[in-house]
């Protein structure tokens, strides 16, 4: 397997100055493989490169399934619990840079137990997107992958400080959002806060329990991402979109895209052509999915499109 993506899968009820939705398909692993499958498309006879891993539950729609199977994406991971769905509500106003959540339903996400196929163990590349962070931990120490990438949400920082920061110490690479990073840090200037988490300062346990992810990748809404790495920092802005319909899952297909543009490559991190070129891919990818409510637009997206917003966006950045 390529890229296996781990998880919540679930519904949300999402509400902006311009669309209000219920029971969308939503979920860190939905959006993200949905993404990833887009740029690693399912041949005929072969197998799919990207794998999904998430808990549903009894009131998990079967349509939504064979959405992601008909996608190119290998659901074999997704295991079904007796109970209900994780759930997410939130509200976006004003610039829609930042989601007020006002509620979360963790329900069969939070006794989630990750089972990793054994055929998906020695992965290239294994996302462990938002969930708790215990079982990140645990699918982190069975896993053999090149590349080991986390993610987050405010939820798990505020009350699961010391679990996270063990997860953040193991990984290649942490891609959160500006608050999330200024959160773990307690640093306001975005800049200060990256330094602190890399070294692990800013971390349970401070700089002597061991460093922080060796690259970190800062997702800052309309202004666009900030990238430390190995090679070097990477600044890059947003698409100029004026069409901002929903933000919802905008930071999980930028994550998913990002990483099905260095699948295969060796030593990506420490390549910063090949990382600026996934950031590319990234933000586009991310400004077509604001178009629509939830994922639609991502999904229906055609190629054509696609490149030639890549082209443009090349083009105003100096990249061309």
């Amino acid at each position: 397997m390529d890229l296996v993506i781990v998880g919540s899968m679930g519904y949300d009820h999402i509400q902006t100055p311009k669309v209000h939705g219920y029971d969308v398909l939503g979920g860190s692993a939905v959006h993200a493989s949905i993404s990833a499958a887009f740029h690693l498309p399912l041949k005929p006879g072969m197998f799919p490169r990207v794998g999904a891993i998430g808990p549903i539950g009894d009131d998990f729609r079967e349509e939504d399934l064979r959405l992601l199977d008909e996608r190119g994406i290998n659901i074999e991971g997704i295991s079904k619990i007796p109970g209900k769905t994780f759930r997410w509500s939130g509200r976006y106003e004003g610039t829609m840079d930042d989601a007020q959540t006002i509620s979360t339903e963790i329900n069969v996400l939070g006794d989630f137990n990750p089972k990793i196929p054994n055929f998906w163990k020695n992965v290239d590349i294994l996302f462990c997107a938002n969930m708790h962070p215990s079982s990140q931990i645990k699918i982190l120490k069975e896993c053999s992958p090149n590349i080991s990438v986390l993610d987050t949400f405010m939820l798990w920082i505020k009350t699961e400080f010391k679990l996270l920061s063990e997860a953040l110490r193991k990984v290649d690479i942490a891609i959160l959002n500006e608050e999330e990073v200024c959160a773990i840090s307690g640093e306001e200037i975005v800049t200060i806060a990256a330094e602190k988490i890399i070294s692990g300062e800013a971390l349970f346990g401070g700089a002597s329990a061991g460093k922080g992810p060796r690259s970190l990748i800062i997702k800052r809404g309309s202004g666009g991402v900030l990238a430390y790495l190995p090679c070097g920092i990477i600044s890059l802005p947003s698409y100029p979109t004026k069409n901002v319909i929903d933000p919802t899952g905008c930071g999980d297909a930028f994550a998913g895209a990002m990483l099905a543009n260095i699948v295969g490559c060796n030593g990506a991190i420490e390549d910063i052509e090949i990382m600026r070129n996934s950031l590319v891919h990234a933000t586009i990818t991310s400004s077509f999915i604001i178009g629509g409510l939830g994922s639609t637009n991502l999904i229906d997206l055609q190629k054509g499109k696609y490149h030639a917003r890549v082209d443009k966006y090349r083009r105003i950045v100096g990249l061309a």
